[in-house]
């Protein structure tokens, strides 16, 4: 059984109304995953959106198109960002400040971006670098990790300095419909997912993708967390607080139907993974070593951005094996850790 697929992609600057009232855009991302979808929801007097786009000039011009072909000429209302990744967050400030309207976001989601904001033009700290040769990268990995650290707030407009909270089991009235809030974590801190009963509609951000799934990294700023544990937590928690009767709207790839058919593959595909990483540490491995059992695809340090998701998500597979009792790790004369089955 296949998932289902109803509607087609919309033309640039323009939307796809998916549900009455719920509009599905595209816009355009400069990185491999080349586009996000964003949703407005009809709000009455005006339109709310959920999730923003990077800071680029090319999103920019996009959400100027947007206006400009807008109808109805109705103001932004809120603006409601899923989680703190720039394709998420990065356009949330612009359009704030442009219409004078609340930014709504979990606590741990904003405070989290503006933490990380503020590494912007910093030196990698010693944590980071001891976090990435405990992991088996070489010199010059590191040194194109240094160069690169930072970068991370210029994808970002500046947030605004207060926000509205969005919490776990909060139910919202949006235009004539109400839509409950529902968090998960694992792919990143507080993750909010809509949800509405009345329309059958699941704005599912990055914790439901159809055709990929969601990355879920340790990072060197809390080197031993277990998010495959929050992940795993996650989709069980989804499975039983949303029926399998919605659409879902998802930020990459296409809005579906099938949302407890998706949510036991990520779920089987994550098992499979850790298994075969089982096997694999049947002799010491360092992290950079787990990454064939894990990926398909070639991991090569030509690809820093690639390298950099491919260690956190081996890291938080080994934490999570290591948390079950089923690895253990040593280090050894050079500070590099190696994994191996208990």
């Amino acid at each position: 059984m296949s998932l289902e697929y109803p509607f087609t992609i919309p033309e640039r600057g323009l939307g796809t109304e998916v549900a009455p009232g719920v509009h599905w855009v595209r816009l355009p991302l400069p990185y491999a995953l080349d586009h996000i979808n964003i949703y407005a929801l009809d709000d009455g007097d005006g339109w709310a959106v959920v999730d923003t786009g990077s800071r680029t000039d090319d999103v920019a011009a996009t959400w100027r198109a947007l206006f400009a072909h807008q109808p109805d000429q109705r103001p932004m209302t809120r603006v409601f960002v899923t989680h703190m990744h720039p394709d998420h967050v990065g356009m949330a400030g612009w359009l704030s400040r442009k219409f004078s309207v609340p930014l709504y976001m979990t606590r741990l989601e904003y405070l989290m971006c503006r933490v990380v904001m503020a590494d912007t033009g910093r030196e990698a700290p010693p944590a980071a670098l001891t976090y990435y040769r405990r992991a088996g990268w070489s010199d010059a990995a590191i040194e194109s990790y240094q160069a690169r650290f930072g970068n991370f707030g210029q994808h970002i407009h500046a947030l605004p300095d207060s926000f509205l909270r969005l919490q776990d089991g909060q139910t919202l009235r949006i235009g004539a419909h109400d839509w409950q809030v529902i968090t998960g974590a694992g792919h990143s801190p507080e993750h909010a997912c809509l949800y509405c009963p009345a329309l059958k509609l699941l704005v599912s951000g990055d914790q439901v993708l159809p055709r990929i799934s969601s990355n879920v990294s340790v990072y060197p700023m809390e080197p031993n967390a277990d998010p495959m544990s929050d992940w795993l937590a996650s989709i069980d928690k989804l499975r039983r607080a949303v029926p399998d009767d919605v659409l879902v709207l998802p930020s990459h790839n296409e809005p579906f139907r099938g949302l407890h058919q998706r949510l036991d593959a990520l779920a089987d595909g994550q098992a499979e993974a850790l298994n075969r990483l089982r096997l694999w540490l049947a002799q010491p491995r360092r992290v950079v070593d787990t990454f064939p059992a894990l990926f398909s695809r070639e991991i090569t340090e030509a690809k820093a951005a690639l390298l950099g998701m491919a260690t956190g998500e081996a890291q938080a597979c080994l934490n999570h094996l290591m948390g079950l009792g089923d690895a253990v790790c040593e280090l050894d004369e050079h500070g590099v850790a190696w994994y191996r089955r208990a």
